[in-house]
């Protein structure tokens, strides 16, 4: 009379039809274009036109409306690197009357949510060390735990590191807590 299958072990998730288990999560997001690295390449030349031109905020909107969604990893470390160098070439004191000007025109709100990831990614972000041949950046302790060196990466990473972080605040102050949820809660990486 006993059975053979263990009841324990059975996965109900599967049994039920409107279970997350039987849902298709690739229905959460939209489909995006293929970006290829040298279209990356060339908006990047194109903003920094207008960086040398004096259009930062031009500079700014024309990055965070143009974010390669579909892109590879190379075309969106390229594409951040552009961003990180449009956020470090506008003065702290152009931060918020730019970042206003952009949350208050029509599509504000979703440009700042853009800003947003780019500014947690240039913060996760670590660039390789310049010389190949240093030591390894994490280092064993006897503690059985590792230390991580240069955080920022090398020479002028804390400045980054300070400038991402002034924006951020900037950015919070302006689009309020909300846009660091919209961040955190989209699919979409840039």
């Amino acid at each position: 009379m006993a059975s053979t299958m263990n009841w324990r072990t059975i996965n109900i998730d599967l049994l039920d039809p409107e279970s997350a288990a039987n849902f298709d999560t690739s229905s959460l997001t939209s489909a995006v274009a293929p970006v290829s690295a040298s279209e990356v390449q060339s908006l990047a030349g194109q903003i920094r036109q207008l960086l040398r031109a004096g259009d930062v905020e031009g500079a700014l909107r024309g990055a965070l409306e143009t974010a390669p969604y579909g892109g590879d990893s190379n075309a969106k470390d390229v594409h951040l690197a552009t961003v990180v160098e449009v956020l470090q070439s506008i003065k702290q004191s152009d931060m918020s009357p730019i970042l206003r000007r952009i949350y208050e025109s029509e599509g504000g709100a979703a440009l700042l949510d853009v800003l947003m990831k780019y500014l947690y990614k240039g913060m996760s972000h670590t660039p390789a060390p310049s010389n190949p041949t240093t030591r390894s950046a994490m280092s064993p302790q006897s503690t059985g735990f590792s230390q991580i060196h240069s955080r920022g990466g090398g020479e002028g990473g804390g400045q980054a590191m300070s400038v991402l972080l002034s924006w951020h605040e900037k950015l919070v102050e302006i689009a309020g807590a909300g846009s660091v949820v919209r961040t955190m809660t989209d699919r979409r990486t840039v």
